[in-house]
């Protein structure tokens, strides 16, 4: 098709859908700059984004649901810590469908890292740990790790195929990062790579914004976008395919993710769940995350901007908050069930608005403008819009120190989710692995350093919980400690490396044996 023929279409188009401003500065455009222009709108649905946003601002006039909430059930409710004993049976259950290859993992990886001050994508982010690994790096190697456990169990080789989804800025450099590190020794087949939609960003009038004079305003549609992806690139099918059953879905940007945890595979499956979510109990009535509930008896994820503090602040009479369940983007889905998703609901999800401040080229005059304050929305789904349709929804709660600690800012920032936090909050988890297993640390004297016992949660009546979460080092820093994945998955087999022995920090334990890195002082 001729370029004046096409611009002349797009331009019916855009016009008919009251986004013909878009072409404000087509006469400007060199031949390269419309080429891009015409395929970004090529595959732009105006009609589709026009209805999202009228949707979207027409549900941003809902109710709060403050009044409306009810926690979650203990009958749905698994708990590493308060079900201990219940543990290794849904452990065992978790493994046996690992080593059947019925479970995959899928990776939301669609985050650049630009609060974290990098050009790149938050999983490619080294955190400063000995080994130097990525997150992506510490992810794969816990799927070997896994695979070995359910293959020493069963006795049969089996795979854990690892989905990623990308958006649009992170694919192409993730590729590449797997690429030159050979998978990290996972096979190429076995890593599926796909990318979730863009939708433009748009002004409080609903009229699509300008990056530059040839150029949309793009955002990623949000986690949530992960559903018309997985329809899109035929990733259920795939699934099906190699006969996956069980999905656990999980956000790039936690040093602490146990992918694929058997424990929590296990736990669903004997509660015959189409879908569940792992929670952290909130610290505290105001700590900015999201809630776990149930609102006019359906479950949903609130946001923290949307309760009030008196509804944050109620107790239970165990003296729990009453909503204490809180969501770390991590969880469990059927495959039937996300083929259902795909299918027939994801359609019906309305957008979430975000107000933001996006700088774009005024109309008028064709020049930048950075705006001051929030001048447009950029609308996405949340993963978790979908609780809603479950039919059998179960949650399962571990502990925050175990197994979340989220990597978001900069160091230089507020003190809290950056990757000194990050480091800490791994090595303080292998010391105690190392302490649990019998090992002890030792200062540059020789003395024993003492670890002191922590009440979980700052509570005198909570129960105790176990060694493990127990432990906690008596300096303020942790001991610097790292354990390889490929060596332990969660603490286990460690005992042949350092039962009643004694080690001066650093120490590092990986597939060469144990290294303390400072040794007499040197």
């Amino acid at each position: 098709m001729e370029a004046e023929e096409e611009g002349a279409l797009l331009a019916a188009r855009l016009a008919a859908g009251g986004q013909g401003h878009v072409l404000r500065f087509w006469p400007q455009l060199g031949a390269a700059e419309r080429r891009e222009l015409a395929a970004e709108l090529r595959g732009m649905d105006v009609a589709e984004i026009n209805r999202f946003f009228r949707r979207a601002r027409g549900g941003a006039a809902e109710g709060a649901p403050d009044g409306r909430m009810e926690p979650v059930p203990r009958d749905v409710l698994g708990s590493a810590s308060r079900d201990r004993g219940l543990l290794p049976g849904w452990e065992s259950r978790g493994l046996a469908e690992i080593a059947g290859g019925r479970v995959c993992a899928l990776l939301l990886a669609g985050g650049q890292g630009t609060r974290l001050g990098v050009p790149y994508p938050k999983g490619m982010c080294d955190v400063g740990l000995p080994s130097r690994k990525s997150l992506f790096h510490l992810q794969a190697q816990r799927l070997r790790r896994l695979q070995q456990l359910a293959e020493e169990r069963h006795g049969e080789p089996c795979c854990i195929p690892w989905y990623i989804m990308t958006s649009g800025r992170t694919m192409e450099s993730t590729k590449e990062f797997f690429q030159k590190h050979r998978y990290f020794g996972l096979k190429k087949e076995d890593v599926v790579f796909f990318q979730q939609g863009m939708l433009p960003a748009l002004g409080f009038d609903g009229k699509i914004l300008l990056e530059e004079k040839g150029k949309i305003a793009m955002a990623p549609d949000g986690n949530g976008g992960l559903y018309r992806a997985l329809g899109a690139h035929g990733i259920v099918a795939d699934m099906e395919r190699r006969g996956v059953r069980s999905v656990h879905v999980y956000c790039v940007d936690n040093i602490l993710v146990k992918v694929a945890d058997p424990a929590f595979i296990g736990f669903c499956l004997e509660k015959g769940a189409d879908c569940g979510a792992k929670v952290v109990e909130k610290t505290n009535p105001t700590e900015p995350v999201g809630v776990v509930c149930r609102v006019d008896g359906v479950y949903q994820v609130v946001e923290y901007s949307e309760i009030s503090l008196a509804t944050a602040q109620k107790r239970g009479a165990d003296g729990r908050l009453l909503f204490n369940a809180g969501n770390i983007a991590n969880h469990y889905f059927t495959t039937a069930f996300l083929k259902d998703v795909v299918n027939t609901y994801e359609p019906q999800l309305q957008h979430h608005v975000a107000e933001k401040k996006i700088p774009h080229v005024d109309m008028e005059t064709g020049q930048l403008v950075q705006p001051e304050k929030p001048n447009g929305i950029k609308m996405e789904k949340f993963v978790f819009d979908i609780f809603q349709f479950s039919k059998k929804f179960v949650v399962y709660e571990v502990l925050r120190e175990d197994e979340f600690s989220p990597l978001k800012n900069a160091d230089s920032q507020n003190g809290k989710d950056n990757p000194t936090t990050a480091r800490h909050a791994l090595m303080s988890l292998h010391h105690r692995w190392v302490l649990n297993a019998g090992g002890h640390f030792v200062d540059e004297n020789g003395t024993r350093i003492p670890a002191i016992p922590r009440l979980p949660n700052g509570r005198s009546d909570a129960p105790p919980a176990d060694v493990t979460a127990n432990l906690k080092d008596a300096s303020d820093l942790p001991i610097q400690c790292e354990i390889s994945p490929l060596i332990s998955y969660g603490g286990e087999g460690l005992e042949k490396y350092v039962k009643d022995r004694e080690f001066r920090a650093p120490l590092i334990i990986d597939e060469d044996g144990t290294h303390e890195l400072v040794k007499n002082g040197m």
